[in-house]
């Protein structure tokens, strides 16, 4: 969790002046998230009081911003909720704050989730489908930044850091990566841009209902197994050990299915893109753990989660028969 960049109400004010939002009641730093410093921002405008989300952007160059801004305006347009990224009054969605892109977006109510219920996995899988299906037509294009060509330039740095079977399973499980992108079946995956961060903190239910859908700041072109595996590996899980909790997971498998079947490749790939959903955040968070920025609040995540993840994945997978179900 992490507030890297410090902004004052003195500096917020004349920035804000360029949106139709009313003047400043308050800023407050919000502790999630690893990546981007975020704020709440309250506002009163009319009598009025309302909520945004300002998010500074650390890595991300303002050049590959507009991928992802685009892609939470293109889903709010298809009715997925999602941060609407608001336009200040010259139309512009991004700017600059305290030497860095950012940008401004609608706040969502609700709260996210630490224990769900099958219910609650299977309103994510519906969710995740229609996201699948509206991206078809978004022009964006940006690579998933943290994929396997990420994996590849990092492990390296990594290694020294590592116990002997940490380094066998690193290298082990990134050649078994390596080798699984080459096949031509995985060029046959369907894929378009993907929210890749899917976990049960960026996700806002609303009563029963998903309220919003947040963080798509590592969302990138990639396949719909992958984000689905991504999905599955944090909602349907017993946290303490890794293993599946199988009531969440066929919960969450049917919705998907029941909007959008998966095809016979898919099914078929489907135990090596666990794997790989959990090699990616294991990767990333030994890389803020033992390579970390400098943060006026951070806590970075344990890895030995997605460790423990990835045992279990490459030790029991979960298998999916290869016929390929009709949706209703």
């Amino acid at each position: 969790m992490a507030v890297f960049t410090v902004v004052s109400p003195v500096e917020l004010e004349p920035w804000l002046q360029r949106f139709d939002v009313g003047r400043l009641v308050s800023i407050e730093g919000i502790v999630a998230g690893i990546e981007n410093t975020n704020y709440r921002v309250t506002t009163e405008r009319l009598g009025q009081q309302h909520r945004f989300v300002l998010t500074l952007f650390e890595r991300l160059a303002a050049e590959q911003l507009p991928f992802y801004l685009g892609l939470m305006r293109h889903l709010a347009l298809a009715r997925i909720p999602c941060p609407n990224p608001l336009p200040d009054r010259d139309g512009q969605i991004l700017g600059t704050l305290a030497g860095k892109p950012a940008t401004l977006v609608t706040w969502l109510s609700g709260t996210d989730l630490t224990d769900p219920s099958p219910d609650a996995c299977g309103r994510i899988g519906t969710m995740l489908a229609r996201m699948h299906l509206a991206t078809l037509d978004y022009a964006g294009s940006q690579p998933n930044l943290r994929g396997l060509s990420w994996w590849c330039e990092v492990t390296p740095r990594l290694l020294p850091f590592l116990q002997n079977a940490q380094r066998d399973l690193l290298e082990d499980e990134l050649a078994f990566q390596i080798d699984q992108s080459s096949r031509v079946d995985a060029e046959r995956l369907p894929r378009s841009a993907v929210h890749a961060d899917l976990f049960r903190n960026n996700v806002l239910f609303d009563g029963d209902e998903v309220g919003g859908v947040i963080d798509f700041y590592f969302a990138g072109v990639d396949t719909w197994l992958f984000d689905l595996a991504v999905t599955a590996n944090d909602w349907c899980i017993d946290l303490t050990t890794g293993q599946w909790d199988h009531p969440r997971l066929n919960a969450l498998l049917e919705a998907y299915q029941s909007v959008r079947p998966l095809e016979l490749a898919e099914r078929s790939a489907w135990p090596a893109a666990q794997r790989a959903g959990a090699l990616r955040f294991w990767i990333s968070r030994l890389f803020d753990v033992h390579l970390p920025r400098t943060a006026q609040i951070i806590v970075p995540h344990d890895p030995t989660h997605f460790e423990r993840i990835l045992r279990a994945r490459r030790e029991r997978p979960h298998r999916l028969d290869l016929a390929v179900p009709h949706a209703d």
